[in-house]
């Protein structure tokens, strides 16, 4: 028997992203195929009529769907499609009773999940469904792209592999077996003070007090997570983050290993000057490689936007939505 979770789902409006009258706006749970319950925020265009197009919407990793994804789901929503913004498993609003642990299975599977939902919806046409991921949700979206064939089309923005960064480190500067053993052994020993304390430790969210010599990315995710800007009370990011040993298995599960056998439409954008443009680079190259299907694929490149620009847009709105909407209408509203 399949069961929903009944979730303590809040009913003010707590986004980071002011409320728009452009759509109608409602609180929807779904369960993935490991009995979870999901949480998500709906957007549907108002007077819409007939079944739409739909956008399922996730990311970043470790943030919740009251930050960027939800503000790309509205702003999606006000151009004409269905879309949901939903928290992975065992973080926001969604359920799994252990807090704050991450899975490339699991996270894969929320997504498809929502593919389910909207499937199911009344007012979404099941034929004309897409996804998209931010951050390291981009890398989960591909994934996703490379297992669910219903997907027509597929947006990874400012895209992180977090499994290529758990395995690696950043700029794969970790990239070895005595550094990924070490890795390893950390957090073996820290599962086992975890059960003798009887809990979790945490790993830590973005650095706070920021040191004056941190890195710029670091900077500018405390930009983002910590201030006005984006904070939010449920983002692990902003606050405690994942586990220690929340991103155990992503040291030896890495994603996107048949990408290039995605069939369905892929777009994917990052900022020229972001630090983890590199992700998207290696991604879209392993896509097209050897691939019987390049010619829906693309990768576009925002000059000067750095990586937390393409969450809200920075100050200079360097979210492409105009090329957003361009790419699902082509691959979504045409069977």
């Amino acid at each position: 028997m399949i069961r929903k979770e009944e979730l303590n789902l809040v009913t003010e409006w707590d986004k980071t992203f002011k409320k728009s009258e452009k759509v109608e706006h409602s609180k929807v749970t779904f369960v993935n195929r490991y009995g979870i319950t999901l949480a998500a925020d709906m957007y549907v265009p108002k007077d819409a009529k007939g079944k739409l197009p739909a956008i399922a919407v996730s990311g970043p990793f470790g943030a919740v769907k009251e930050q960027c994804s939800g503000l790309y789901a509205q702003t999606m929503a006000e151009r004409g499609f269905v879309t949901i913004a939903f928290d992975p498993s065992f973080t926001g609003e969604s359920g799994g009773n252990v807090r704050y642990m991450a899975s490339p299975d699991i996270n894969t599977e929320d997504f498809m999940a929502a593919v389910d939902f909207l499937s199911l919806n009344d007012k979404v046409d099941p034929e004309r469904i897409g996804i998209l991921g931010i951050c390291g949700w981009g890398g989960m979206a591909l994934n996703t792209a490379a297992l669910d064939t219903r997907i027509k089309a597929t947006a990874a923005m400012t895209m992180y592999d977090m499994t290529r960064v758990n395995a690696k480190g950043y700029f794969d500067s970790a990239d070895s077996e005595e550094a990924r053993f070490e890795a390893k052994k950390a957090m073996c020993a820290q599962r086992l003070e975890d059960l003798r304390n009887g809990e979790y430790k945490l790993g830590g969210g973005v650095v706070d007090p920021l040191p004056e010599d941190a890195p710029f990315f670091v900077k500018d995710y405390y930009d983002y997570y910590k201030t006005e800007r984006g904070y939010h009370a449920r983002s692990l990011n902003s606050n405690g983050g994942w586990n220690a040993i929340g991103c155990e298995s992503f040291v030896n599960q890495p994603i996107l290993q048949y990408s290039n056998e995605i069939r369905s439409a892929v777009l994917i954008v990052h900022g020229e000057k972001a630090h983890s443009c590199y992700f998207s680079k290696d991604a879209y190259s392993d896509m097209i490689k050897n691939s019987k299907y390049t010619d829906n694929k693309e990768l576009v490149i925002i000059p000067e936007a750095v990586h937390t620009d393409l969450y809200d847009g920075g100050e200079k709105d360097y979210i492409p939505f105009d090329k957003l909407q361009i790419f699902y209408e082509k691959y979504l509203y045409h069977k």
